[in-house]
């Protein structure tokens, strides 16, 4: 099953259920991508988020290293823990883990996960057709952002996309 889900200012939102089930089906299928491709993939992710905000009326987001180095971390966490969860394996929320970054802890703003979508557009769209997922990419106060993608063994995606106001 694919599932998501969005926090903002500390305040949790439903995960999505129904989404159809993750299934690796092929060897091809399962390949877990180089890190280059999924450096460009969270690229991608980043740059999908912009052509949404903009087309609302929200400036673009610009990519900031110590959000991204959140955004793989928590990615990480979560396969290496075997969860998904906004609250990380040693107890930590999005502005812990911002903050451990070096980002100003005052200025961290939300926080999307997502697990089993293959692609930067899937995993974008999946997001804006929830509204939590989509307030958080809509918020014009966020100014920076960064994205995070893990690979599980099998191939399965885990994204994380951490926002901020500075």
């Amino acid at each position: 099953m694919k599932r998501l889900v969005a926090i903002a200012a500390l305040v949790a939102v439903p995960t999505l259920f129904g989404a159809p089930a993750f299934a690796a089906s092929s060897a091809a299928a399962s390949k877990i991508p180089s890190a280059t491709v999924a450096a460009g993939y969270e690229t991608e992710v980043v740059r999908l988020t912009n052509v949404q905000r903009t087309a609302h009326g929200c400036a673009a987001l610009r990519i900031d290293d110590r959000l991204i180095t959140a955004a793989r971390a928590h990615s990480s966490d979560m396969i290496a823990e075997n969860f998904f969860s906004h609250t990380g394996s040693n107890g930590s929320n999005f502005v812990d883990r911002e903050a451990a970054a070096g980002y100003p802890r005052k200025s961290a703003s939300a926080e999307n996960i997502a697990w089993g979508y293959r692609t930067p557009a899937d995993v974008v769209n999946a997001w804006m057709h929830s509204a939590g997922h989509r307030a958080n990419i809509l918020n014009c106060a966020s100014k920076a952002v960064g994205v995070g993608v893990a690979y599980t063994g099998g191939g399965a995606p885990y994204w994380t996309q951490d926002f901020g106001r500075s």
